[in-house]
C-alpha cells in the first residue's frame, strides 16, 4: 500500500483510542457481559472445559463460552463477537469500554471479511478475533493508538480457524487461542515490539477481504448483536423456532416426511447431516428439526450423545428434505419454510428472523430465563454481575486447573 495511505490497522486504532461508550453502546455491553458469563458458567462441566484447564485464564474463559455455542453473535461479520472481547476485558482489567473496543474492531473486521470469506470456510470468529483481542487488551493497558495499531499487526500470524472444526472440540479450543494470541500481541506491543502496520491489510486480502470496507462510523457495534435462545449454531436458531412453533399440533411418531427450504447460505456451518454426537447435532439441519420435534424446549439436554443417538431423533433426521435456492450472503438470508407431513396433513410454516435477532430482540424475561438456566445449581445472580466482579465469577466456579 502507498506509505501516505492510512492503513486499516491504524485508523481501527485511532477509533479504538478516541472511543467514548453512548449509554447505548454501554446497555449493549452489559447484556454481553451476563450473556456471555452465564453461558461460560453453563460449561463448567463439559468435557471440553476440563480438557483445557492448563490454558491461559482467559483461553480457558473463552473455550467453555463457545463450547455449547450459546453465545452472541454479530450478523453482519458472521462472528461470535462477546466471546473473544469479554474474556479479553475481563482477564486485562479493561471494564466496558475494553470490550467495546475489542467488539467494534472484531464487527468491523468482520464485515470487511465479508461473506465471501465465511463461505470460503473460514472461522470469521477467530479470523477478525484476534486482532479484535489485540486492540481491547491494548485499550485496556492503557496503550496509545500507535501502539495498539502494532498489537492488531502482531496478532496477524494467529488470525486463523476453520469450519471443518464445527461440531469437534476444536472450534471452542481454536477461539481460545484467538484469545490467547490477542493479548499476547498486545502485551508485546507495550513491551516495545514493532510491526509493519500494513499487515492487517495485505492479511485480508489474501484472505478474500476488503480492506477498504472498513467503517469506523457508527454505533460502537454496528447492527447490534443477536442473542441465541438455542444452545447450537445461529444457522439453526430459525428451523428450529420455526419446527417448534408447529410442534404441538402433532405427534412425532405420526410424521413421515419433513422438507425444509431455504437459500443455500444459511446452511453454510450446517456440515453434520447424521450427527452422532452432541456436538456435532449442534450443527445439522436435520437433527434441529427433529429435536424441534421431539423436546418441549431445545436446550442443554437436546444437544448431549445421548440425545443425539436417540432412535426416534434418527428417524426424524433421516425424513429430513432439504431444498435450497442457490446464492445468499448471510445465515438469515430469505425466509426458512417448513413442512411436516403427518396422517395425510401437511403442517406449514414460514419464519424470517428468530427469536433473539436484533430484529426480533429477547425480552427482559426471556433473557432472565436463559441465564438462570445457565446457572442452575450456582449461588450466583447474574443481575448482580458488574465489570469489577464477573471475572471474580469466573475464577470461583471455573478455578485453574478444573474442577
Amino acid at each position: 500500500m502507498p506509505a501516505s495511505q492510512t492503513s486499516s490497522a491504524e485508523l481501527l486504532a485511532r477509533w479504538a483510542a478516541g472511543l467514548t461508550p453512548t449509554p447505548e453502546d454501554l446497555a449493549l455491553a452489559d447484556r454481553s457481559l451476563a450473556d456471555t458469563v452465564a453461558v461460560t458458567l453453563a460449561a463448567r462441566d463439559h468435557p471440553v472445559t476440563a480438557i483445557a484447564a492448563g490454558l491461559p485464564e482467559p483461553t480457558r474463559w473463552a473455550v467453555a463460552g463457545h463450547v455449547l455455542d450459546f453465545d452472541d453473535l454479530h450478523m453482519p461479520s458472521t462472528t461470535h463477537v462477546s466471546v473473544v472481547c469479554v474474556p479479553t476485558a475481563l482477564a486485562m482489567d479493561g471494564g466496558a469500554r475494553a470490550y467495546l473496543a475489542a467488539a467494534g474492531v472484531m464487527a468491523r473486521i468482520g464485515t470487511a471479511l465479508g461473506w465471501r470469506h465465511y463461505s470460503a470456510g473460514w472461522h470469521a470468529t477467530c479470523t477478525a478475533g484476534a486482532p479484535a483481542s489485540a486492540a481491547g487488551a491494548a485499550v485496556a493497558l492503557g496503550l496509545d493508538a500507535g501502539q495498539i495499531a502494532t498489537a492488531m499487526a502482531l496478532a496477524v500470524p494467529a488470525a486463523g480457524g476453520v469450519q471443518r472444526a464445527f461440531g469437534t472440540d476444536a472450534k471452542s479450543l481454536q477461539v481460545g487461542f484467538a484469545v490467547e494470541a490477542g493479548i499476547r500481541a498486545a502485551r508485546l506491543a507495550a513491551a516495545g515490539a514493532h510491526a509493519d502496520l500494513a499487515a492487517l491489510d495485505e492479511w485480508m486480502l489474501l484472505v478474500g477481504g476488503d480492506p477498504a470496507a472498513i467503517d469506523v462510523s457508527g454505533r460502537a457495534v454496528p447492527g447490534g448483536l443477536a442473542i441465541k435462545m438455542y444452545p447450537c449454531c445461529y444457522a439453526l436458531q430459525r428451523p428450529i423456532s420455526a419446527v417448534a412453533s408447529v410442534a404441538g399440533e402433532l405427534e412425532s411418531a405420526a410424521v413421515d416426511k419433513i422438507v425444509l427450504r431455504t437459500p443455500e447460505a444459511t446452511v453454510q456451518p450446517l456440515i453434520h447431516h447424521r450427527p452422532v454426537t452432541g456436538l456435532e447435532g449442534k450443527f445439522s439441519l436435520e437433527y434441529a428439526a427433529a429435536c424441534a420435534l421431539l423436546d418441549s424446549y431445545p436446550g442443554f439436554a437436546s444437544f448431549t450423545d445421548r440425545a443425539v443417538r436417540r432412535s426416534e431423533a434418527r428417524r426424524l433426521t433421516e425424513l429430513v428434505e432439504t431444498e435450497l435456492t442457490d446464492g445468499g450472503s448471510w445465515l438469515l438470508d430469505g425466509e426458512l419454510e417448513a413442512e411436516i407431513h403427518a396422517n395425510g396433513t401437511v403442517h406449514r410454516v414460514r419464519q424470517r428472523f428468530p427469536p433473539g435477532s436484533p430484529a426480533s430482540p429477547p425480552s427482559q424475561a426471556e433473557l432472565a430465563a436463559k441465564l438462570a438456566d445457565c446457572v442452575s445449581g450456582l449461588d450466583t445472580d447474574p443481575g448482580s454481575w458488574t465489570w469489577q466482579s464477573a471475572a471474580d465469577e469466573l475464577r470461583r466456579w471455573l478455578p485453574a486447573g478444573g474442577r
